[in-house]
This record gives C-alpha cells, sequence and structure tokens, in this order.
C-alpha cells in the first residue's frame, strides 16, 4: 500500500468518470436549454446542488473539449519562462486594443466596463475551492492559497480584489447589482459570449481538483494579462514573478500529460481573453455609432413594457401610448419617428412638454435616471436644432457566432459522466466519496442527510450540556457579553483550571495509538470552513473573519505551517504510513481505528454546505478552535515529548487558538458581528433563530467530544468518538 510522504506532489485528481443522479441531468439540461444567461446565474448562485456539479462538467467539456495541444518545450522554469514570453505578446496586443476604450468617451467606456464586469467581478473565483482537503498539503495549492490571501485582502473583505474591482467601476459612473442578483447580467447588457466566459471561471471553481491544470494555466494567463487593471486603471494585486514561480513549481512536478492540459489552458484562455477584448471593441464600436435617436430608442426600449393606463390619454403619431406600447407588433424606429415630430416635443418656451413632464413636479418624473434624462434633453436640443433623423436601429450582435458554437458544444453530454443513483456506503467509502467529491456529485444528498442528522441530535445537549468534561453546550439566550461569558468559563472551568501535569506518562503503544484516535480528523483540518467566502458570498465581516481562521490553518499559503503537514510530520515521527485520503489506497489502510469515522464524515457533509448551513458552521468552528486549548493539548505535548515524537501539531494549536486573540477568541467574535449584521438587515427579533442554529453547530462538535455524557444520556455508546 503506497503511503503518503512529504513534501505533497499532487496536480491533479485522476479525470475519471464522475457519477450523478439522472435526476442531475434533467436539471442541467434545463438551465443550459435557456442560454447562458441561466448558465451563469446558476453556477454563481449555487455552490451546493449535484445538478451545478455537473453543469460545470458541461461548460469545461464545451471550452475544453480537442483543446489540448501536444508539446515538446522543455521542463521547470523554461517552460513557465515560454509561457511567460506568449502570455506577454498577448498582453501587448490587448494594450493596443484596450488604449483607445479607455479614452473613450464616458457612454462608451461605460458600456464598455459594464460588459466586462461579469468577469470583472467574478475575478479569482477558480480559487474558491481549490484548497480543500483532496488536495491539502501540496505544493502547488499552497501556492495558490497564498494567492488568494492576497486577493481577499488578507481576511478583510473590503480590500479584496473584487470589492477594489466594484468601487473601481462605481468611480467609473458604473453601477450594477451584486453579481448574484437576479438583474445582474441584464443591467450589465451583457452579451452571451461574455456569460460563457465567466461560465467557464465559475465552473472552474467547482471542479478545481480535478481540473487543477486548467485552474493553475487560467490563473497565470489572466492575471499576468490583468486586462481588469489595463481597463479599471487599478494596479496588480499579485506580482508576475510570484505568479510565475508558483506556475514554474507545478511543471516541474506535473508530468508530460498534465503539462499539456496546462498548455492547453494557457492557450484557451489568451484566446478567450483577447476574444473577449475584442469583444469589447465591437461594443463599443456600437455604442458609439448610436445615434441620438438610437439612444432614445434604447431608453424607450427599457421603459416601455412597464407603461400603464395612466398614459392612455397620450397620443404618438395618432394612436394612443398603451396602445402603441402593448401592439405585438410594436414597431420601434416607427415610434421614434413619430415622437419626434409629435407635440410632445415640440419647442416652447422653457423647453417642450416632454423635457417638463420628467422634470421634477412632472407627471413623468422619477421614471428615467439622470443619464436617461440627459440623452432626451440632448434630442429635443437635436430636434428643436432641426437634425436630420437617424433611427436606424442596427442590433448588438458582438460575439454571437462565437457563443452559439460554445452553445452547442456545452449541450453536449461530457464524456466524464456516469449516471447512477448514490448507494449507500460504509465509512470508509463515504469519506472516499466525500474528499473526492467531485467525482462523486451523487453523495450530496447523503452528506445533506449525515449533517442534518448530527445536528438534530446534538440538540440533546441543550438541555444536558454542561455536564460536559472540556465543552459545555446547555442553552443560553444570546447576548455578545452572555456569549464571551460562556466562552470564558468554558475556557477556566472545563480547559485550563483543570490542568495539572501528568504524573505518569502512558506506555510508548498506547501514546502513539491515542494519536491514531486524533489522526483522522486531524488530516482533515480546517475542512468545515474550507468553502467559506466564495465569490460574491465574501462580503460579511463574518465571511472575512473566518476565512482568515482557515488561511491560518492552511499556513496562508505556507506549507511548512500548514497544520496537514505538521499532522503528516507527528505520524511519521511515530512511524505511522498510510496513504493520502484522497487516494484510492487509504480505503485500505489498517492503522487508523474503524469506529472514528463519523466525527470526520460529520465535518466534510457540513462542509459542503456552506451556504444552507453557515450558521451552524459558525458554532462548529467555535467548539473545534477551543479544543485546542487547555488540559488535553497540553497533555497530549508532554506525552508526545516524552518519547521524543514531534509535538508541532499540538504545539501549533495550544498557541494558535488562545483566548486572548487567536482562533477561540476570534470564533466568538466571528458570531457576534455576524448577528450584528443580522440584527441590522432583519431587525433584533431575526436573531434569536440565527443564534438557535449557530448553537446546534456548537453542539454537533460537543455531542463527538463528550461521548461518556452522550452514552450515559442515549443509553448506548455513541457510533463515533474522538477521544
Amino acid at each position: 500500500m503506497p503511503a503518503f510522504a512529504l513534501p505533497d506532489t499532487f496536480v491533479v485528481a485522476p479525470l475519471s468518470a464522475s457519477e450523478f443522479d439522472p435526476s442531475a441531468a434533467a436539471v442541467t439540461h434545463e438551465v443550459i436549454a435557456a442560454g447562458p444567461e441561466s448558465v451563469y446565474h446558476r453556477l454563481a448562485g449555487d455552490q451546493e446542488s449535484e445538478a451545478v456539479f455537473l453543469l460545470a462538467r458541461h461548460v469545461l467539456n464545451g471550452f475544453l473539449d480537442g483543446a489540448r495541444e501536444p508539446t515538446d518545450q522543455a521542463c521547470g522554469a523554461q517552460e513557465a519562462d515560454g509561457i511567460a514570453e506568449r502570455t506577454a505578446q498577448v498582453h501587448r496586443q490587448i494594450s493596443g486594443v484596450l488604449q483607445p476604450l479607455r479614452e473613450a468617451e464616458p457612454r462608451v467606456r461605460a458600456a464598455v466596463l459594464a460588459q466586462r464586469a461579469p468577469l470583472a467581478l467574478i475575478g479569482g473565483c477558480w480559487l474558491d475551492s481549490v484548497s480543500q482537503p483532496a488536495t491539502q498539503p501540496s505544493i502547488v495549492v499552497n501556492h495558490l492559497v497564498r494567492h488568494q490571501f492576497v486577493w481577499r485582502g488578507e481576511g478583510n473583505p473590503r480590500r479584496g480584489l473584487q470589492q477594489l474591482r466594484w468601487r473601481a467601476l462605481e468611480d467609473l459612473g458604473v453601477f450594477l447589482p451584486d453579481v448574484m442578483a437576479p438583474d445582474f447580467l441584464r443591467r450589465a447588457e451583457a452579451r452571451p459570449l461574455t456569460a460563457w466566459h465567466g461560465a467557464y471561471h465559475l465552473s472552474l471553481a467547482r471542479l478545481p481538483t480535478t481540473f487543477l491544470p486548467e485552474v493553475v494555466g487560467t490563473h497565470y494567463a489572466v492575471a499576468a494579462l490583468g486586462v481588469d487593471e489595463l481597463l479599471l486603471g487599478t494596479r496588480p494585486m499579485l506580482v508576475e514573478a510570484d505568479l510565475r514561480a508558483a506556475l514554474a513549481d507545478y511543471l516541474a512536478l506535473a508530468p508530460n500529460s498534465v503539462r499539456n492540459r496546462l498548455y492547453a489552458a494557457v492557450t484557451r484562455t489568451l484566446a478567450m481573453e483577447l476574444e473577449h477584448v475584442r469583444l469589447l471593441a465591437d461594443v463599443a464600436e456600437w455604442h458609439a455609432g448610436l445615434s441620438l435617436d438610437a439612444q432614445v430608442a434604447r431608453i424607450v426600449a427599457r421603459h416601455a413594457p412597464f407603461a400603464g393606463k395612466q398614459h392612455r390619454n397620450v397620443r404618438v403619431g395618432g394612436r394612443p401610448l398603451t396602445e402603441r406600447f402593448a401592439d405585438p407588433d410594436f414597431d420601434l424606429a416607427a415610434f421614434i419617428g413619430d415622437l419626434r415630430v409629435s407635440p410632445q416635443l415640440k419647442p416652447r418656451d422653457g423647453g417642450c412638454r416632454f423635457l417638463r413632464a420628467i422634470k421634477f413636479g412632472g407627471p413623468m418624473f422619477g421614471i428615467f435616471d439622470e443619464q436617461e434624462a440627459a440623452t432626451f434633453q440632448r434630442w429635443a436640443e437635436a430636434i428643436a436644432a432641426g437634425n436630420p433623423p437617424g433611427v436606424e436601429l442596427t442590433p448588438n450582435t458582438a460575439g454571437d457566432d462565437t457563443a452559439r458554437a460554445l452553445a452547442e458544444a456545452i449541450g453536449a453530454l461530457p464524456p466524464e459522466v456516469r449516471l447512477r443513483a448514490a448507494g449507500r456506503s460504509d465509512d470508509r467509502e463515504f469519506l472516499h466519496r466525500l474528499v473526492n467529491i467531485e467525482n462523486f456529485p451523487n453523495t450530496l444528498a447523503l452528506a445533506r442527510a449525515r449533517a442534518e442528522e448530527g445536528l438534530a441530535r446534538a440538540e440533546i445537549l441543550f438541555e444536558h450540556g454542561g455536564a460536559g468534561v472540556l465543552t459545555d453546550a446547555s442553552w443560553f439566550d444570546y447576548s455578545p457579553s452572555a456569549l464571551n461569558e460562556r466562552v470564558d468559563r468554558i475556557y477556566w472551568d472545563k480547559l485550563v483550571n483543570p490542568y495539572r501535569p501528568l504524573t505518569e506518562i502512558p506506555d510508548r503503544d498506547e501514546v502513539i495509538f491515542g494519536q491514531k484516535t486524533f489522526a483522522l480528523g486531524s488530516m482533515i483540518d480546517g475542512a468545515w470552513a474550507h468553502r467559506i467566502g466564495a465569490t460574491g458570498r465574501y462580503t460579511r465581516r463574518s465571511d472575512g473573519m473566518l476565512y482568515s481562521i482557515y488561511a491560518d490553518e492552511m499556513g496562508r499559503g505556507d506549507v511548512t505551517k500548514n497544520h496537514i503537514t505538521l499532522i503528516y510530520q507527528v505520524l511519521a515521527s511515530m512511524g505511522i504510513e498510510v496513504p493520502h485520503i484522497r487516494d484510492t489506497a487509504f480505503l485500505d489502510q489498517d492503522e487508523l481505528p474503524d469506529h472514528l469515522y463519523g466525527f470526520s464524515l460529520f465535518q466534510l457533509s457540513l462542509a459542503l454546505f456552506p451556504d444552507s448551513l453557515y450558521d451552524e458552521i459558525l458554532g462548529y468552528n467555535l467548539g473545534i478552535e477551543m479544543f485546542g486549548l487547555g488540559t488535553m493539548r497540553m497533555h497530549e505535548t508532554q506525552k508526545l515529548r516524552r518519547y521524543g515524537f514531534d509535538a508541532a501539531y499540538e504545539e501549533a494549536h495550544l498557541t494558535i487558538d488562545n483566548l486572548s486573540a487567536g482562533h477561540a477568541r476570534q470564533s466568538a467574535e466571528i458570531i457576534i458581528a455576524y448577528l450584528h449584521d443580522v440584527a441590522k438587515l432583519s431587525g433584533a427579533d431575526a436573531v434569536s433563530s440565527h443564534w438557535e442554529r449557530i448553537w446546534r453547530g456548537y453542539a454537533s462538535f460537543a455531542y463527538f467530544i463528550e461521548h461518556e455524557l452522550v452514552a450515559g444520556l442515549t443509553r448506548h455508546e455513541p457510533a463515533d468518538v474522538i477521544i
């Protein structure tokens, strides 16, 4: 059985068939049939369903099928340098195309920036879950974690890449709703090709383990090209040399087949960015070519569907306005021509009737925004000056041919997909499926059931949790001071004050066995939070704070400080060798006790639902971060040192989880910050229901720790314990 050894040289999960329930196929085809906007919105708004994993497979297959290219480039840094040179050449091309767009009149530039926004505002999404139990502590993944930490503002969402770009857009006069808002793409007037490009990036975010070569290649190409920085006039947050170093490390580790996939991804991404920049140029040209009449026609088309009966006495071209707008054969160009010569636009002292109507006090005030009102003003002035009509309405078709070809390719069922329902499995098989969830999305329903079951059974501790040895999950009414008081009491009364140094150290074999009981949980350290803060969801203080804890667990990209690295070092010091948990060989490992899988299965199941079980994850996080303190850790450290074993994992938790300012205190502050936002947005009455869910999450952790208490309450030994 191949044992895992540091350093972790993982470069990709096998591109094997992924299993989906047949029902997911029907949902996915419905989304694809609805068009690229539907695909984009589903991928952005859903990170929990089986269907979205299949949708991502479709999109990636459509973009990458046939794109792999053979190569005979040399190894290591020379390969990275060659890719960098290719990227620099495309950068020069792109810069030439973008320069006139940056200098365009404000109306045209705003249209260009809005068109790019569906890509700019999801920038870096491909790193959302690249760090996970299946990929840690990979050398390359930790490079990407370091980059992600920078892009996420080092735990401050306001300083993150997406928020910085959002503010830059608004500084340039482009105001759009949230990326996940139903009208985001419509407000951006996103072309179908723009939506497809965004769908590609979002699909990588859903399948980063299986498509890690494509993630690495896309990451380098997009970040090094810097299209959005060129357009917005902002400074890149990552330097090219650092991007190239990560690329070189990956290429040095990857076999030829994986290198070829990366080269193909770089080639595809460079072509896509150049393709999109050219689309932006076409969009700019189209907007610049719009006559005033055509600009007015666009405004009328936007508002006509909402014209009510209040306009029944207004006539244009001899017909009531409401009648014309309701006509299924409504001729927009003819209407603009008629409106041009109507009494409403006839010049009078103080302006025409229409302009008076849209000003404050007029019957149409508030219908049109400032830019639209200014366009009407210029149009009325042009009519008064005798400018001839120009109502030619040429549709914007930028990128449509390419988009249609992509739609056809994406609609086909990917070859790496197998439709079958998930059957029940033993704990080992279930763990394998959860760790490798990209290949087993049909397991998500079982994971949801496992998470809900664990949360429900933990509620027994609301009444009896005060008797816990290391936790106190008994219920109390929330207030910030009450939470801090409970945390402090657990810390002093249960974790610290009871501590006495061991006067007798168990024998060597017993110490090793004790570490084995912890090991499986330690191998997925941080997993409960690895999907927190994904694109479109990284806006609250609590998001940044919880992401920061996860980043700390992963060493903020320093693989030597990564907690997964540390636990494998501990095991190696005791001569314990097991395969990595992502490998099928782990199914046959015989070092770690079988009865301990339940704790890890619950944690991994909980982690897969970061949106719908967000509250519960916050409570669970509090429990597990406090568990890193006090008597248990100090005793384990004493035992390990006695026999010369590596104690780094225990020592790291005693320091980083400290209650003064470390993860334990931060975990309480996260809950307080989150519930403050709940009260602010939904009212104080909404806090209690969220608090109950949070405390249920804490109790679900305590349920696994307090096995003697739980056994007494339920009259049987729990199926799984961790101490």
